[in-house]
């Protein structure tokens, strides 16, 4: 009702009325669906799944922290942090949004609703509908896609096209990735070129592994060809890799000293200066759904324990989130080291569960998790150990992880991402002009990795990444995830206490404030 039109004035725009309107404008044939409460049914997504624990958990904490004195307070979530606010205070911005409606101050509503709110908004309407720029810009940008494909890459280059063409720029896309740059693969994109990329897995750009290590000069002859000014590289750690490699070169090439931003794109999320990766969430709902699957199919079988094994190289993200959301009994990674005690209490764990109503038992295991404790080294000792009191069964999810239609999360995801980074690239550009038509970029602050953190998206340089990055394993040497490990091993019901999560919060999260303060 915000748009122009009668919901300016107050009055409502009925789905029949905009339905009405298109048939009576435009001669289409038109058919109104509601959808009604098909939206509140359904299975809970893995992001739900893990986000009502985490929040949960917070409300528990905050219980046995508050004090007779202590205001009632909401849990909320806040970009990547659980967050707890004054219960009167978020009632009152509420009356507050409703107040502003009545007196048809919609644009203050929606501030009132809060900056993501407003931020998802302003997208929408700037990518929807294309708008000619009001001037052609000399500056041009390449975008290209390095590394395993993932879920949400082509939201990223689709919004990254539109709001580039919006601001009058040339934007080219690279076919293959780096490889792809150094064979000429280049071309000019429009507006139109990138509709209905959305919703699309995968890479429409096609993507490969390639380093520019190993066809350096040849990048370098095509960014000299195309007069190429930014670079927008969408992948994983290769493409983080990637960059760290250009702009190590760019006291030999000054063709490389142009603004370059990574949007991390893997289903690994193993790529530093990102809480999130595009794709993480694509596949973790795979994992969960597969694993619900492999659950259901035992329904009618007692005493069974099932093996599976997940992707993710040396990073246990896919194991750790896909066990909360399923509620795994064990979940087995590289960065939480485990010996041949830890699998001895697992196995008696599942032992005494076999002997109450629930005799199903999920374990799961990263594919990299340890060199001697295989998928098949697990599948024996569980048999061996579990013979007579429960059987085993080993499935391996593979590359089912990666396919299928992106989610809601990744979609949006690579849509702000996307949109972020070009202006960014484009802010960075305008502080890097030598002179109109070039730009010599060769600061740290000018080859970012674009990613959520915590509570906002911030731009961290590569060369500064560099520094906290274990190259060997392809891992960030610190990884905000490990604290949802000791809520997994307390849900599990068997490794740890409440008293021994509460201590071990306040250790992985320093930020935590007291009870009490506004966050």
């Amino acid at each position: 009702t915000h748009s122009s039109g009668g919901g300016c004035f107050g009055k409502p725009i009925s789905s029949n009325y905009v339905k009405d309107l298109v048939v009576q404008r435009l001669g289409f044939d038109t058919r109104v669906t509601v959808l009604g409460h098909v939206q509140r049914g359904g299975t809970p997504s893995a992001f739900d799944r893990v986000l009502s624990s985490k929040m949960g958990m917070e409300a528990v904490m905050a219980l046995l922290e508050a004090t007779p004195d202590t205001p009632a307070c909401v849990v909320s979530h806040s970009g990547n942090q659980s967050v707890r606010l004054p219960l009167m205070e978020c009632v009152q911005v509420t009356k507050d949004v409703q107040k502003a409606m009545d007196e048809k101050r919609f644009d203050e509503a929606i501030q009132l609703r809060g900056r993501s709110f407003e931020n998802n908004w302003n997208i929408y309407k700037l990518l929807a509908h294309q708008k000619p720029a009001q001037e052609k810009s000399p500056f041009s940008m390449a975008i290209l896609n390095v590394g395993a494909p993932a879920a949400g890459m082509n939201a990223a280059v689709r919004s990254a096209v539109r709001i580039g063409i919006c601001q009058g720029h040339t934007i080219y896309v690279v076919n293959d990735g780096f490889e792809g740059l150094a064979k000429g693969q280049v071309r000019e994109v429009g507006w139109h070129d990138v509709a209905g990329w959305l919703g699309r897995g995968g890479s429409m750009l096609g993507t490969k592994r390639t380093l520019p290590k190993t066809c350096m000069e040849k990048i370098v002859e095509n960014v000299r060809k195309f007069n190429i000014q930014g670079l927008l590289v969408i992948g994983g750690f290769e493409a983080y890799e990637g960059v760290l490699q250009l702009v190590e070169a760019r006291g030999q090439y000054e063709e490389l000293c142009i603004v370059m931003c990574v949007i991390p794109a893997t289903i690994s999320n193993n790529v530093p200066g990102t809480d999130f990766s595009l794709g993480s969430d694509t596949a973790v709902n795979a994992a969960m759904e597969s694993c619900d699957r492999i659950k259901q199919s035992a329904s009618g079988t007692k005493r069974r324990v099932f093996i599976v094994e997940t992707m993710g190289g040396y990073c246990g993200y896919l194991s750790t989130v896909t066990g909360i959301a399923v509620g795994a009994d064990a979940a087995y990674v590289y960065e939480d080291p485990f010996t041949i005690h830890d699998l001895k209490a697992n196995v008696e764990h599942l032992t005494d569960k076999m002997k109450t109503d629930i005799q199903r038992g999920l374990v799961l295991r990263n594919e990299k998790c340890h060199e001697h404790y295989t998928t098949e080294f697990l599948y024996n000792l569980y048999s061996s150990e579990g013979k007579g009191i429960f059987d085993c069964r080993i499935n391996v999810l593979g590359h089912l992880q990666q396919g299928g239609a992106p989610t809601p999360f990744d979609r949006n995801y690579g849509t702000k991402l996307g949109v972020k980074a070009v202006l960014w690239i484009v802010m960075a550009k305008v502080s890097s002009v030598l002179f109109p038509g070039r730009v010599f970029a060769n600061s740290g602050d000018t080859a970012c990795v674009i990613g959520l953190r915590k509570k906002v998206v911030a731009f961290s340089p590569v060369t500064e990444l560099k520094k906290v990055t274990d190259f060997e394993h392809r891992l960030p040497q610190e990884q905000w995830w490990l604290n949802l490990r000791l809520m997994l091993k307390m849900l599990a019901n068997y490794q740890i206490s409440l008293t021994e999560y509460i201590s071990g919060q306040m250790e992985h999260q320093p930020w935590r404030r007291p009870w009490g303060c506004r966050w």
